[in-house]
């Protein structure tokens, strides 16, 4: 097959395209590397600023490369805005993509209609990036998105490309709860693909040092919950001699790996239910996630015995209460960075997720 993956998240379309080419289809992705982190692409279309000219550059670039976007016999989106322009002009974009290609795909894969409505309802998640219980949460970032998203251009397009595609695949367990009560009959799940063979296990050390890593990105960390991890592993490091904290602040991606490598746990995502590509790249590698693992993500897998994350409910106290547990018992984190990457081998190979990607794709017909 001939295939077109367009736009970034994490790195997720450049390794599905990985497994793809090693099941031997022919692979172009289009993307601007995720901004920053600056991820492989085959075609590149990134923009550097968001004044006028640059925005009429970047349609200009684009005009020129939409003929090479023609004669795919799948063509996957990363999101509804899967391009850096105006979602009002991504739609005639999308319908060219539509008109001049085989059958078309929308990944849920993240920030979306569907994704901050079930955040919003009160009833789809007990906690999420938008509500703790029947409470919403309040920030001058989540109320752009949902103004973008429920009431604004963004979300019109989403609506719009959710129901003409051929299909839809949700990458996480919220994303698919999010979409199938309203597209029950072309939404799938698959998990993200990871490839192994790019990473390097971590090194056991005998140092009686438990080092607890977390990312920070400044703009995001209370929406993500970071914030709160950081203060209770802070309280834990002052309480137990032998927990370490080892911090990532905006540092390029190869040091980010570097110090993770270094690491024995992760803290990641407090209002997820699943782990997303970071924590599953962590895991991978063999360290311990503490984060999003709720029964029903593994549910969905029908996983039953296999369960290596330290879940953790969105709040301070818990997030402390997990975290002197093994700092009282580090014993246990061998065995969980085992199952960990047991857990990534089972559900995340690469080559094994696009042939899911493949078997879904053939049995989706063009609308």
């Amino acid at each position: 097959m001939k295939i077109l993956l367009i736009g970034e998240y994490s790195n997720v379309h450049w390794t599905l395209s990985q497994g793809l080419r090693a099941l031997g289809h022919e692979v172009t992705v289009l993307s601007d590397g995720d901004g920053w982190k600056n991820y492989p692409r085959t075609l590149d279309l990134k923009r550097t600023s968001y004044n006028r000219l640059s925005g009429i550059r970047y349609l200009l670039r684009l005009i020129r490369l939409l003929p090479r976007l023609r004669g795919y016999d799948v063509v996957q989106l990363i999101n509804p805005m899967f391009l850096e322009i105006k979602a009002e002009r991504m739609l005639p974009v999308y319908k060219y993509l539509r008109r001049h290609n085989g059958r078309v795909f929308l990944g849920a894969y993240g920030m979306d209609r569907y994704w901050v409505q079930a955040g919003c309802d009160g009833k789809s998640f007990r906690y999420s990036d938008f509500n703790i219980g029947s409470s919403l949460r309040e920030s001058a970032e989540i109320t752009q998105w949902k103004n973008e998203w429920l009431e604004g251009s963004k979300g019109r397009l989403n609506q719009y490309i959710a129901e003409d595609c051929d299909g839809i695949i949700a990458g996480l367990y919220e994303y698919w709860v999010s979409y199938h009560p309203y597209f029950g009959d072309k939404t799938t799940f698959i998990p993200f693909p990871i490839n192994q063979s790019e990473i390097t296990p971590i090194h056991p050390r005998n140092d009686g040092k438990v080092r607890c890593f977390i990312g920070i990105q400044k703009t995001r960390n209370a929406y993500k919950g970071t914030d709160i991890m950081l203060r209770a592993l802070e309280e834990v490091a002052a309480r137990y001699p032998n927990c370490e904290i080892v911090k990532a602040e905006s540092v390029p991606f190869a040091q980010y790996q570097e110090m993770m490598n270094d690491s024995d746990l992760l803290l990641d995502q407090l209002y997820s239910y699943t782990p997303a590509m970071n924590g599953l790249l962590a895991m991978a590698k063999g360290l311990v996630l503490v984060g999003g693992g709720e029964p029903e993500a593994y549910d969905l897998l029908q996983e039953d015995t296999l369960r290596p994350i330290i879940n953790v409910q969105p709040n301070q106290e818990d997030v402390v209460r997990k975290l002197s547990e093994i700092m009282e018992n580090p014993d246990i984190l061998p065995v969980l960075s085992k199952m960990s990457r047991e857990y990534i081998k089972k559900y995340h190979d690469h080559i094994q997720v696009a042939q899911s990607y493949i078997n879904y794709w053939k049995t989706s017909h063009k609308k």
